[in-house]
């Protein structure tokens, strides 16, 4: 899985500098990120605190156990389904 060079509670500081007034430009130079890279951060943490990136987190989390959980599940019942259709 790909490292990520910034933290939720960094972006958040970083789009939290830009609304108390700092330009886009000069920002995205002090940070070291492409402008694409600060709207999309932008659209996904704008107007969140940390505490909501914190809660975000835990359910992206809690989110792909269930997935995996239903997966595996699905693919037991697919298992036994081949099994109950063959003649014997």
């Amino acid at each position: 899985m790909k490292r990520k060079r910034y933290s939720e509670e960094q972006i958040i500081g970083i789009l939290n500098q830009h609304e108390s007034g700092m330009s886009v430009k000069e920002l995205t130079r002090q940070v070291g990120i492409c402008e694409q890279t600060f709207y999309r951060w932008k659209s996904k943490y704008g107007g969140m605190e940390v505490s909501e990136a914190k809660k975000l987190r835990q359910l992206e989390d809690e989110n792909r156990r269930l997935k995996r959980l239903v997966a595996d599940q699905a693919l037991d019942i697919q298992i036994l389904k081949d099994v109950s259709s063959k003649k014997w």
